[in-house]
């Protein structure tokens, strides 16, 4: 006696079904069943995940899925006729089913996707084989016909789909969730079971896994529709009976149908899918001139090894061949020959690619065949931290590539292998804990400042839970025990929480198979193509080869910066002949001009460069490793021990050789892999695998390793594996300690191999900076086109070095920003409304007629057709014709009536040309506009400089601001700047109070469902725009400041959200006028933040004090003590720019308050 759940969806059945697959699972085996499905709607996202849970409690998967059938074929996509779709359960009896199965849904999205993935009778015929339908709930088209009286037609579907699968592979689907339509077709079913003797098998539509989960998936469905519970007219479940129900409830609800029950436990017999999750399934690789694979990669590598190192060095030669031995040994000679060949096109096609990224970098094969540009032996990358033979799986090497032709490399990888064998790679949108509790919050009408304040009351952290943030905040928790409400949606978003949200596409990964995808995994039809329905981690388990093509903005840059120089000066900058220890580079870093220095821009990481002084390759390498959350406490002692080497102190003398490289400190995860070897004799192998268990915290491993590191460990015939440090001479207690030091810092140690990639592509932005700072910026501000925060940013910076940027220039100007006599040009497709088309005409015309000299004659040398009103008069408002004439009036008075000429003219002069009576081209000739420009001033600067911002989105020759400059660098606690770089600032935190200064960009009304305005400002400073929401208590008390283009004081607290920029919730709103002048006893509040060392900034802030005594008393807050002080009166300030500005760039400006 048995029941089988054969219709379950799970939450893969986005925003619809409610099932988690460990819960499901779990209650699943908690009542006893020995087999269950999963037939999520039209798509197999969570199959494997499925497989593997149930595989793991002991219980049979039963893979399948319910497809949408098209109501005609599902080519045919007319609203009216194909708008809605039937419903068929389809199972897998074996593989060969799962074979025909992920080629029906795939055929659904691929061929047949209109509002829903559709299949037909057509696709079912041919790939029928393997498999078992059932005929779903209502929506299935035999319960619809029924449902409309239709008796014949439903008969005639049965026997069809009888007749598609075969006998015993076709079930009619008895439901009973209570419904009335259940029952009212429940007789033309019994009838249609007896004249066609197509057996019953009784199904629960399962969507959640308990009955009082029905709340929480009704909400799921709220969140799913933009609805609330409270609306009649939302789509709802009509009761809570779709769960997992036990077998006793189902054979009381079919006690009249006990052949329905049994039938569930025979199907589930028949069904018996096993994946293969080690079998690899690389596509075909064929080496040139009859070669082998073997032979082939061999004769690169050594070719390539002989260009890196000439004769080369016995050391290099050995670890070669090691290399490739175990490559060989692995079955990864293809992967590397796939890889070498689409680098090598790109790079034979002068796509830029990356030096190398993550631990590929330490194989010296990688290296020989140009898959990396860095140097494993200078550097003491390690190839097992790669491929580790002890630990078999796939090779990993994610490829960086110039982000503007990074397609090129796919389009020649689909050309390769075939389009069927090239898919990009699905990912899913999770409800994290802040907007569940929002998304939750809305759906049961609580009003957003509600919800918002539970969300703020969650601390910021990716990895934060519900249950986490209950635990760290006593406020949320004092709020879920003494409201109901607040009890409610938490409850709610628990339930929800960390269910995928949505589906899209991997932003790098690619997959490429043996044969056809649909072969090995299901597809889906994302908004950027075709991609698998399993997820990147699902790939690579099944064997197949998933790369990573990542486009990667700085390439771009750098590619663009030795066109021009090449260009301009004639100059070859080779990357690959340098040996990265230029004093110049290190300069740049050093001083803090890092910006569009790779990895280098965040207010943090330029202040610890200030701090550090990097002198040499292997410091950026340290500091890339170093500055994040975990590492940077060490910070402080690594800039010590580069500054007194005396102060260095080791463990062991044998560390020296391993640690001396980072000044004394732990940093990378290699030199944790280095230690255990040296000193306790492991394999390269085995370290990896002991690096990996630090890593992850596996404490039984752990305590394992650390008995064999230090005692060491002996087979059983007593010979020794590995040596132990107390073989090797090193005392006990100190390889004790040793092993403790490295289990606590290994969770945070960097790779170096990734690292030492990074800091490449770092130093060679920072070299072009340092040796042609206007190409870069030039190039830099073109990689950010169209964000205006970017490029005011930039802009800021060029003003630093002194590099004019001025408006774009139909003389000077190209699509990119340019230079020009030392002077950077805007480029033309930053200005809005304005086309490729038009541009690509501007340049061709000028090239071929020269550069105009009016406007009058700019219209009559273009093609008129390529360039419209709205273009003409984007160009002019930015500044473009400034060239030709200053007067903007002049010009945008006139611009209008010369197009229409023009276009008159040109339509005259088409008509001439059709008469066969003018044939000589003496009476062909085109008339032209001309005109003078009107006697009429040119407008204000404030209106040039608006229009400047409205055409190009940032201000150029001028800022609204700038009369302002030193009262916002008084009043002003964060800029838009800081607030855009939030998460990688300790110093800012969700709910904390700030002030910031700026203009009203823009205004946007809300009215509330209690009928009050409410607002959303974009506020403008000097460095970028931040939102500011203003609630309807602030907006009618505050109304008469909220004018567009006013200048705004705003004091309020930030709201954070995932994936977005913080916003700030208005408090208090002040006129920047009437805003006085701080009064002079304002206190100074200066914090000292974890990373600086204390009592060396502590003596430099004492230092600035004495330059800039004043009547302004000070507070300082050390950090790392929790310490906070007021100085005596004779160490006041005089709060003057000058001490603000020194004492912003000694400790961070968002650690300095008034």
């Amino acid at each position: 006696m048995a029941f089988t759940h054969l219709h379950v969806h799970t939450e893969y059945s986005l925003l619809d079904g409610a099932a988690r697959i460990t819960d499901l699972i779990g209650r699943a085996k908690e009542l006893d069943m020995k087999s269950i499905a999963i037939t999520d709607h039209g798509v197999m996202f969570g199959v494997i995940d499925f497989y593997k849970e149930a595989r793991k409690q002991g219980i049979r998967p039963i893979i399948g899925c319910e497809v949408y059938t098209a109501a005609r074929t599902m080519l045919d996509k007319d609203v009216d006729k194909d708008k809605h779709q039937g419903h068929l359960v389809l199972l897998a009896k074996n593989n060969e089913g799962y074979q025909n199965l992920i080629k029906i849904v795939s055929e659904g999205f691929t061929k047949g996707y209109y509002y829903k993935p559709r299949i037909d009778k057509h696709v079912l015929r041919k790939h029928h084989q393997g498999i078992i339908a059932l005929s779903a709930c209502l929506a299935g088209d035999i319960q619809r016909k029924l449902m409309n009286r239709d008796y014949e037609g439903a008969k005639k579907e049965a026997l069809e789909l009888l007749d598609i699968f075969g006998e015993g592979n076709f079930y009619l689907e008895l439901q009973d969730q209570g419904l009335e339509e259940e029952y009212a077709i429940l007789d033309g079913m019994v009838k249609l079971h007896e004249e066609t003797g197509i057996p019953f098998v009784a199904t629960n539509d399962v969507h959640y896994v308990r009955q009082e989960d029905a709340a929480a998936h009704d909400v799921l469905l709220c969140i799913q529709t933009a609805t609330n519970v409270d609306d009649e007219n939302r789509m709802r479940f009509p009761n809570d009976q779709f769960y997992l129900k036990s077998e006793d409830e189902m054979r009381k609800i079919f006690a009249n149908f006990p052949d329905a029950i049994e039938n569930t436990n025979l199907v589930a017999e028949q069904c018996q899918v096993d994946f293969n999750f080690g079998e690899l399934h690389l596509p075909e690789f064929k080496a040139p001139d009859g070669k082998s694979n073997d032979e082939y990669l061999r004769e690169l590598c050594i070719a390539g090894l002989k260009d890196r190192y000439g004769e080369g060095t016995p050391e290099i030669w050995e670890r070669f061949e090691y290399e490739l031995k175990t490559i060989e040994k692995m079955g990864y000679i293809e992967y590397f020959l796939i890889v070498w060949d689409f680098i090598n096109y790109a790079k034979q096609n002068k796509i830029v690619v990356g030096p190398g990224r993550g631990s590929a970098a330490g194989s010296i094969v990688a290296y020989a065949l140009r898959i990396t540009d860095i140097d494993p032996i200078r550097y003491a990358l390690i190839f097992e931290r790669f491929l580790n033979p002890e630990r078999i799986s796939m090779p990993d090497i994610d490829i960086d590539f110039c982000y503007e032709r990074r397609h090129e490399v796919i389009e020649y990888v689909i050309e390769k292998y075939g389009e069927d064998k090239v898919a990009q790679i699905i990912t899913f949108g999770t409800m994290k804990a802040k907007a569940a509790v929002r998304d939750v919050g809305r759906a049961l009408n609580m009003s957003y400042s509600e919800a918002d304040a539970i969300a703020k009351a969650i601390p910021f952290d990716l990895k934060m839970t519900i249950d986490k943030a209950l635990q760290l905040n006593p406020e949320l928790k004092n709020m879920y025990e003494s409201d109901k409400r607040v009890a409610q949606v938490l409850d709610m978003a628990k339930a929800l929480e960390g269910m995928p949200r949505h589906a899209s596409t991997h932003a790098a990964g690619v997959v490429i198979s043996k044969k056809s995808m649909n072969e090995y995994v299901p597809l889906y039809l994302a908004e950027k193509g075709i991609s698998t329905q399993f997820t990147m981690t699902t790939i690579e388990e099944l064997g197949l080869l998933k790369m990573d093509f990542l486009g990667l903005r700085n390439l771009t840059v750098i590619r663009d910066v030795l066109e021009m120089v090449e260009k301009s000066y004639g100059r070859v900058i080779d990357f690959s002949k340098m040996t990265y220890d230029d004093p110049k580079v290190y300069e740049v870093i050093s001083s803090g001009n890092t910006q569009g220095i790779f990895q280098m821009e965040s207010g943090g990481m330029t202040q610890f460069m200030k701090n550090l002084k990097p002198d040499c390759f292997e410091d950026i390498v340290a500091g890339i490793s170093l500055y994040r959350p975990g590492p940077m406490a060490s910070i402080p002692t690594y800039i010590d021990n580069k500054k007194n080497l005396g102060n260095i102190e080791y463990l062991h003398e044998s560390l020296e050789p391993i640690l001396s490289v980072s000044y004394g400190c732990l940093v990378y995860q290699e030199q944790v892999m280095q230690i255990v070897r040296d000193l306790a004799g492991y394999t390269y192998g085995r370290s990896d695998l002991v690096r990996r268990a630090m890593g992850k915290k596996k404490m039984s491993v752990m305590l394992e390793e650390k008995q064999y590191f230090i005692h060491g460990k002996e087979d059983e015939q007593g010979n020794i594996e590995i040596m132990g440090c107390i073989r090797n001479g090193i005392p006990e207690e100190i390889a004790e300690e040793i092993f403790n030091q490295m289990v606590s810092f290994a969770e945070y140690a960097f790779n170096k191999s990734h690292a030492a990639a990074y800091a490449v592509i770092a130093y060679e932005t920072a070299y072009l900076k340092a040796y042609y700072p206007t190409e870069f910026m030039a190039a830099l501000m073109t990689s950010v086109m169209g964000d205006s925060v970017q490029i005011s940013k930039y802009i800021r910076n060029c003003n630093e070095m002194h590099i004019e940027v001025l408006p774009p220039s139909i003389i000077d100007s190209s699509k990119k920003f340019t230079v020009v006599d030392g002077k950077i040009h805007f480029g033309l497709l930053g200005v809005k409304n304005v086309g490729a088309g038009a541009i690509d005409e501007i340049i061709h015309t000028r090239e071929e007629k020269g550069n105009p000299k009016d406007i009058f004659q700019f219209v009559n040398n273009i093609n008129i057709h390529e360039i419209n009103k709205k273009a003409m008069e984007s160009l002019i408002k930015a500044g473009a014709f400034d060239c030709l004439n200053e007067n903007r009036a002049q010009h945008l008075a006139v611009y209008e009536s010369l197009l229409e000429s023009a276009q008159s003219n040109s339509r005259k002069n088409i008509e001439g040309q059709m008469s066969l009576f003018q044939l000589h081209s003496e009476e062909m000739e085109v008339d032209s506009v001309a005109g003078k420009l009107p006697d009429i001033a040119n407008f204000s600067q404030d209106l040039l400089i608006a229009m400047e911002k409205e055409m190009l989105g940032v201000y150029l020759t001028g800022h609204p601001l700038k009369n302002y400059e030193d009262k916002i660098q008084k009043l002003a606690t964060v800029t838009a700047e800081d607030l855009a770089h939030a998460e990688t600032n300790e110093a800012i935190s969700d709910g904390m109070q700030v002030t910031i200064a700026g203009i009203i960009n823009s205004k946007k009304m809300l009215t509330t469902k209690n009928n009050r305005q409410m607002a959303f400002l974009d506020i403008e400073d000097l460095y970028g725009t931040t939102e500011v929401i203003v609630f309807p208590n602030i907006y009618e008390k505050y109304l008469h400041l909220l004018k567009e283009e006013g200048i705004l004081v705003v004091k309020g607290s930030l709201n954070f959200k995932e994936d977005e920029a913080p916003k700030i919730i208005a408090d208090k709103l002040f006129d920047i006028e009437a805003f006085g002048e701080l009064p002079a006893d304002t206190l100074v509040k200066i914090k000292i933040p974890k990373r600086l060392e204390e009592l060396e900034t502590l003596s430099e802030l004492r230092r600035l004090i004495m330059l800039h005594k004043g009547d302004s008393p000070v507070m300082i807050y050390t950090e790392n003590t929790g310490k906070k002080f007021r100085t005596d009166k004779n160490l006041w300030v005089d709060r003057s720019q000058e001490f603000l500005e020194q004492v912003t760039e000694l400790v961070g400006r968002e650690n300095v308050k008034l």
